[in-house]
């Protein structure tokens, strides 16, 4: 007594009440068990709404958004990480001050039974939560300072930068970055599933692998470090010791660019293999792009958000095609595409984003672009034994290339001392994973596809 169950005397006393309860009169009162009191306010996640579907459950989140219908109804869908579920307050319910006030982006509590909607109604996963009961556990501000004012689709890209902490609050977004999550899950299934060790590479380094260009130079206590451009060469020291390595590691490149491919900060996915071919490196490179997408496609939630934000993404076919970098410079004559001042691209030259671009989308399909001349490339990679200009490098197109390299040796003598004890052939690869995850997605510009991008100019939030 007074309130006739355990679920209406929490609601109307809270949690620090004493709860006693009589089953018969001969035995009067007595302590509520536990397992009745964790019933009477079983908290879920969404995502486990289906299955506690007929039983009234306890749901926290965020208020995603907010209908009101007449006097005596409001539709508020939840948000709380883990999925989205549409609780409904109606009569009493919708005439406090708390509800007339309500705001999108505050937190709430709901309590009710969630059913499966009637035919011909719609709803996140199919059904919706009746309150019972609800309370605000905080009240996100309305007026100027609504969630609304502070962005919304038209805002300004450098808006949207600005305000990165709550544009991942959005549906697009938040699925990007689920879908980047088990992308890296995937990476690392595949590299367990192959026997790879994976290790944790220092970024504070004296040393540089792709040029000095794009060196971020600090101060080490009074001498020179970087951040480092790649780990590609602390992955062939683990050889020896732990076989075949891989690591996702971030890497740091000060590129003076403002492409929708370039980030000052990226994650990096690094391999190294020894007693390899180049052969065996290019069928492991797109075993692991196929198998990992593979992978990615068999999680059926992840599955449902790739193809909701890229509709017309097919998985990549076996094998990829193989083309050699002088066949591209021919390739680029063939069909006619040309520098800004309209001569054509010679053997020995970089060929930029945007013809490699245009070639990709008429070939149409993934590209092994291979053995690069030695000039353009990082100076780690091996010569081809039928033509010493050429490196057995390969690109997976859309990369970025490699610049000349001019290196001081005195610093590499734990990368040199690696032919003195003990060389072998080897090979490694490394992949950018918001560019992977830009392709799978479709999305105009990599910056979309990490939490808090850093580019030229952007170091916050």
């Amino acid at each position: 007594k007074p309130y006739k169950t355990i679920v209406y005397a929490l609601q109307v006393k809270g949690n620090s009440i004493k709860i006693l309860v009589q089953k018969n009169p001969e035995e009067g009162y007595k302590d509520v068990s536990g397992a009745a009191l964790k019933k009477a306010k079983k908290r879920i996640k969404i995502r486990d709404a289906i299955a506690n579907r007929g039983k009234r459950v306890k749901v926290s989140g965020w208020v995603h958004r907010l209908r009101t219908q007449g006097k005596d109804m409001k539709f508020v869908i939840l948000r709380d990480g883990s999925g989205y579920l549409q609780c409904i307050l109606t009569g009493r319910l919708c005439h406090t001050y708390d509800a007339l006030t309500l705001s999108l982006e505050s937190t709430i509590t709901v309590y009710g039974v969630i059913t499966e909607l009637p035919p011909g109604k719609t709803a996140p996963d199919n059904h919706e939560l009746l309150a019972d009961y609800w309370e605000v556990n905080h009240k996100a501000p309305g007026a100027e300072d609504a969630f609304t004012n502070k962005l919304n689709v038209e805002s300004d890209p450098s808006v949207l930068y600005e305000q990165r902490h709550l544009v991942i609050r959005g549906e697009v977004a938040s699925a990007v970055l689920k879908v980047r999550s088990q992308v890296m899950k995937a990476f690392r299934d595949y590299f367990d599933s192959k026997g790879f060790i994976e290790v944790t590479p220092p970024c504070l380094v004296q040393t540089q692998v792709e040029g000095g260009s794009t060196l971020f130079e600090l101060n080490y206590y009074g001498e020179k470090a970087y951040l480092t451009q790649s780990s590609q060469l602390y992955l062939e020291t683990c050889l020896p010791s732990l076989g075949d390595v891989y690591c996702i590691s971030e890497s740091y490149r000060a590129e003076k660019s403002h492409t929708r491919r370039h980030l000052s900060e990226y994650s990096h996915l690094e391999a190294e293999m020894a007693f390899i071919s180049f052969e065996d490196l290019l069928n492991t490179l797109e075993d692991l792009i196929c198998g990992t997408i593979d992978r990615v496609l068999s999680h059926k939630q992840t599955r449902d958000m790739i193809y909701q934000l890229n509709p017309d993404f097919k998985p990549p076919e076996r094998p990829f095609m193989r083309l050699d970098y002088k066949d591209a410079i021919q390739y680029l004559k063939d069909h006619n595409i040309k520098k800004e001042d309209g001569s054509f691209y010679e053997f020995g030259e970089d060929i930029p984003e945007a013809p490699e671009r245009a070639m990709t989308d008429q070939i149409n399909k993934p590209i092994f672009l291979c053995r690069f001349p030695a000039e353009i490339k990082s100076f780690y990679m091996s010569r081809c034994k039928d033509d010493r200009r050429l490196t057995e490098s390969v690109d997976v197109l859309v990369p970025g290339v490699g610049e000349i390299v001019g290196i001081d040796p005195a610093h590499y003598y734990w990368y040199t001392d690696q032919r003195k004890y003990g060389t072998t052939e080897h090979g490694g690869l490394g992949l950018g994973v918001e560019r992977f995850i830009g392709w799978l997605l479709h999305r105009d510009t990599i910056k979309e596809c990490c939490l808090y991008p850093r580019f030229m100019g952007r170091c916050l939030p």
